[in-house]
């Protein structure tokens, strides 16, 4: 039996198995990202020359020139850390538990303020940057909709809405350009 000189920081050296997982494991990964939209992968703050070589992959048709570019891909894998990729991909999937449970808390809040009356006062406390009137017209016309049996338009756009004012856990809070000029005037 061999024994394998410990790493550095007495850690075991990887086995050349292991090492192939991770760099396939990376490579699929990789995969993953060259199935995204271009709108999508320019969110994610990918490295630039991980990016380029994504969007690149997209262009080519060539069987030899894409399993070049995925092999390059997973190459460029390995220096990157993988783990808010793998996280951005769960997100998107809806495969998240944050991300579930902040859109389970936009529908409870849209939900009650539709339902009631004082949820307004609330969520206004709560949320002091909030539009009461802008969400008083919201709540009005989704309950107008509501009663009359009509497609829930307002209701859409109360949790829209919602989504720009309630921040997603470990995301930055989306603003809408309409609200970004009004600020610089």
């Amino acid at each position: 039996m061999t024994d394998y000189p410990n790493g550095p920081g007495g850690e075991e050296a990887a086995s050349k198995t292991q090492r192939k997982k991770e760099m396939d494991a990376l490579q699929d990964l990789g995969r993953e990202l060259v199935e995204l939209s271009r709108d999508t992968l320019k969110q994610m703050n990918l490295p630039e020359d991980l990016l380029t070589a994504v969007l690149d992959y997209k262009r080519f048709t060539a069987n030899g020139a894409l399993r070049r570019q995925m092999q390059y891909i997973g190459k460029l894998m390995r220096s990157v850390d993988p783990e808010p990729i793998r996280q951005h991909l769960a997100m998107l999937k809806g495969e998240s538990a944050e991300h579930t449970a902040w859109l389970h808390l936009l529908e409870r809040w849209r939900d009650r303020l539709v339902g009631d009356d004082e949820a307004l006062g609330r969520f206004i406390g709560d949320y002091p940057e909030a539009d009461p009137q802008q969400l008083r017209t919201l709540v009005r016309n989704a309950r107008k909709e509501q009663q009359e049996g009509r497609a829930p338009k307002a209701y859409r756009q109360l949790f829209q809405t919602l989504k720009t004012l309630i921040a997603e856990p470990g995301q930055p809070r989306i603003h809408h350009k309409d609200s970004d000029e009004e600020d610089e005037a």
